[in-house]
């Protein structure tokens, strides 16, 4: 086998050519799939956006490098969907920029954390993780409680999105920073904003258990509680599927 490889790279341009062979051959399976991008990912009419809170909330979880030990990807093996629940649908991650999907599970997959534990809970572990989960080797966080939300630019972040494809509104762009503090305050006038643009199934409540402040705390536990709920696409999949 050495010696057929030896012959070959004393032959330059023959070399050269089974390079570009190879090279063809492993462009041509990764590319020709994306012809049929319309087929394979599913419709799903009920998809919404991220609210400017939990769009932040999800910067926040990348600043902190969270998507190293946590991916947001169930695959199809039986015991994936068996632990955390239905796999994970392309559809899903549409509006996601970057994506987070991962293969690195220092802690759980989050894609389906969405509802799954108490705003108190995820307070609690984010603060001190050990004190819910006592083998937990995830480091504290307890400054997001600290933090203030800084809301200033979310206008810009929203624009950023809807440049690369996210369908927000004009209306929902200029109300960005009011909306974020809206939601994390619903006794705010401003609340009802919130629901009138992202829907009835909005979550609008206190989520750090301090109605004084919105903090990053706020935002980091609202974006966590929406993972896996932007749409119903995943639970409407025939069984048939799996």
């Amino acid at each position: 086998m050495l010696n057929t490889h030896y012959r070959l790279e004393r032959h330059t341009i023959g070399f050269a050519l089974a390079i570009i062979l190879v090279a063809s051959i492993g462009g041509f399976v990764e590319i020709a799939p994306l012809f049929t991008i319309d087929e394979t990912v599913e419709a799903a009419p009920d998809m919404r956006v991220y609210t400017p809170l939990e769009l932040a909330g999800r910067d926040i979880y990348i600043r902190e490098g969270c998507y190293a030990c946590h991916s947001q990807m169930i695959r199809t093996l039986r015991d994936e969907v068996e632990r955390y629940g239905k796999y994970s649908l392309a559809v899903e991650s549409k509006y996601d920029h970057p994506m987070l999907w991962g293969s690195k599970r220092t802690g759980p997959d989050l894609a389906r954390v969405g509802g799954k534990y108490s705003d108190q809970w995820h307070v609690a572990h984010l603060t001190n993780p050990r004190s819910v989960v006592k083998e937990s080797v995830m480091p504290n966080y307890n400054w997001l409680n600290r933090n203030e939300l800084r809301t200033d630019d979310l206008e810009l972040r929203l624009r950023a999105q809807k440049r690369v494809g996210v369908p927000y509104t004009d209306d929902m762009i200029v109300h960005a920073a009011e909306d974020a503090v809206a939601q994390a305050e619903p006794d705010s006038d401003k609340a009802a904003g919130v629901t009138a643009r992202y829907g009835e199934a909005t979550n609008v409540r206190v989520f750090d258990g301090d109605p004084a402040r919105v903090t990053e705390m706020d935002a980091l536990v609202a974006y966590l509680q929406i993972l896996g709920r932007l749409t119903d696409a995943a639970q409407k999949t025939p069984a048939g599927g799996e």
